[in-house]
């Protein structure tokens, strides 16, 4: 018993952490088991019958009896982690975890000293040879793995393995014709990535995530016909480097550019079989691009993230479907709006910035959402506000602290606007009593002229309703859901996720709504949906319209 626990413990730290590979062990197996019986017929039982027969197994072990292959592709659904815990089930299942074509290492297992502290008075009868370590198991993991096609290769590593190791793991797993690489590290050390991994004809997906800085050169040329996406997390990369990447991915449809460090502060997208552009950028990056150029005429979705540039030399998205912007002013440019404001003065005769270029290219779009920082952003950086001939489909963020003043004149540009969603009903009051300067529910007694008139929305839903801010109440979000159904003639739908656990609060929404005396369409058919709750009804038919009339 001490020798098979003793040759067990060369692949794990201490004793203590092999005691809870047993128990992962337990674990893994019996989900192998459940997803064995999900798909294979044992002893002649159909597996939807199982419930109505009784299955009586044993103690024979089915799933060791399966293939190595089979057992192997199972596990490959498991990290790698997960799936070395089964090697203390058997001798057969020692080295099997080794042969999955996924690979995935992280080296938090190996952080904890308290573990190693434990281990003595855990399993005294136990000597170790040589206390293991995250290189030895990797390399131990690779070497086993050398006849195997290895499918995808999992790296995170923080500070533990020297970067001339890493190194080393990665020249062997693109000699081995890797198809996914996914490589996190940190850069603390400073060492620069092999050229061979920007030459190869076999990878398909390439993500590289860095905790710090890392820099990307490439003395060679690059070659990776084959990578259909590509992730930069946290790199620093120069513009030409970038520009040769990408012009070395023929084939790329995915690009994904997370907290990307621009050298000199400009960035340019130019490609021509790209399908999926993310652009994103934390909050903790105030300051303003210099130049930020796109040129994707295949592109179909955008997500773009980030603050505006000082330039938009070139944009275009002639393909464009959908996109998700969340655009936002620098701290400074907020400073300079707000004092826009104290002197009030109009937004649009003196921006702040200007995003006016690139809200233009995007303007074929047909399915659009908007954050509460972009609603700011068309206020104070854009003139005039785009015309949205193909958009059918429109969903704005709200935030208590950002007005409404842009969306007038955005629902008069959007002729063909079909669908129009409310993250949220908050908004900041500013202007909301003067002619078309908001969307809210005008003053008591007045008939102010809305953009809502002539608006040919026939969707509209509410996100989030009931959700409160401050001194916020919910009788006024009422009154605008309200103000919603006197105003826009052709609404056919309109739809509350109500945000509460009261049904009560539900029926009597339901009922202020579907009881309002003026109402624009006589077709619109209300609904209030809650977590446990869902009311649907149509306007009564004795319903007087927003002009006073009986329909």
């Amino acid at each position: 018993m001490c020798a098979l626990l003793q040759q067990q413990l060369d692949f794990f730290e201490t004793p203590s952490q092999f005691e809870k590979k047993i128990s992962e062990a337990v674990v893994v197996s019996l989900s192998l088991v459940s997803l064995f019986f999900l798909v294979i017929d044992v002893d002649g039982v159909d597996p939807v019958d199982m419930s109505s027969k009784r299955l009586n197994l044993g103690s024979k072990d089915f799933i060791s009896s399966l293939p190595d292959c089979l057992i192997c592709h199972i596990l490959s659904f498991v990290s790698t982690k997960e799936a070395a815990s089964t090697s203390v089930l058997a001798k057969r299942w020692r080295y099997l975890f080794a042969l999955t074509p996924n690979l995935e290492f992280n080296d938090s297992i190996y952080l904890n000293s308290e573990i190693a502290n434990q281990r003595k008075s855990t399993f005294p009868w136990i000597t170790r040879k040589k206390s293991k370590t995250p290189r030895s198991f990797v390399d131990r993991v690779l070497v086993l793995h050398q006849n195997v096609p290895l499918n995808r290769f999992s790296l995170k590593c923080e500070d533990v393995v020297h970067p001339a190791i890493i190194i080393s793991w990665l020249l062997k797993v693109m000699d081995r014709g890797v198809l996914d690489l996914d490589l996190h590290i940190s850069s603390e050390m400073g060492y620069r990535l092999p050229s061979e991994m920007f030459c190869s004809e076999t990878l398909v997906r390439l993500k590289l995530g860095i905790r710090d800085v890392l820099t990307i050169t490439t003395e060679k040329s690059v070659s990776l016909p084959k990578v259909k996406t590509l992730c930069l997390d946290y790199i620093m990369v120069e513009n030409s480097v970038f520009a040769k990447l990408l012009s070395g991915c023929h084939a790329l449809e995915e690009l994904v550019l997370n907290n990307l460090f621009e050298v000199k502060g400009s960035c340019s997208v130019f490609h021509n079989t790209l399908k999926r552009l993310v652009v994103s950028r934390s909050r903790t990056f105030d300051e303003n691009h210099e130049s930020v150029s796109f040129s994707t005429p295949n592109l179909v979705y955008l997500e773009h993230s980030d603050t505006i540039a000082n330039m938009y030399p070139k944009v275009e998205f002639n393909s464009l479907v959908e996109a998700s912007l969340n655009l936002r002013m620098t701290s400074d440019q907020i400073v300079s709006a707000i004092s826009i404001e104290d002197i009030d003065r109009s937004p649009q005769e003196e921006m702040v910035g200007n995003a006016t270029n690139f809200l233009m290219g995007i303007c074929n779009v047909k399915i659009l959402h908007l954050s509460y920082n972009t609603l700011q952003v068309l206020t104070y950086c854009c003139k005039p506000i785009p015309q949205f001939n193909n958009l059918i489909h429109l969903t704005i963020q709200s935030d208590p602290e950002v007005a409404w003043e842009s969306l007038p004149a955005l629902l008069k540009n959007c002729p063909k606007l079909e669908t129009l969603v409310f993250e949220g009903l908050h908004h900041k009051f500013k202007n909301c009593g003067e002619e078309d300067k908001c969307l809210c529910k005008p003053w008591e007694g007045e008939d102010i002229p809305t953009c809502l008139s002539s608006s040919p929305v026939k969707v509209l839903k509410i996100l989030k309703f009931g959700e409160i801010f401050g001194d916020e109440d919910i009788e006024e979000q009422i009154k605008q859901v309200q103000h919603f159904l006197e105003t826009m003639p052709n609404l056919e739908q309109l739809i509350l996720y109500y945000d509460t656990s009261f049904d009560e609060d539900v029926y009597e929404v339901s009922a202020q709504l579907q009881w309002h005396p003026r109402v624009a369409s006589s077709k619109c058919k209300i609904s209030v949906i809650s977590d446990s709750l869902c009311l649907s009804s149509t306007v009564p038919c004795s319903v007087v319209s927003k002009w006073g009339r009986l329909l």
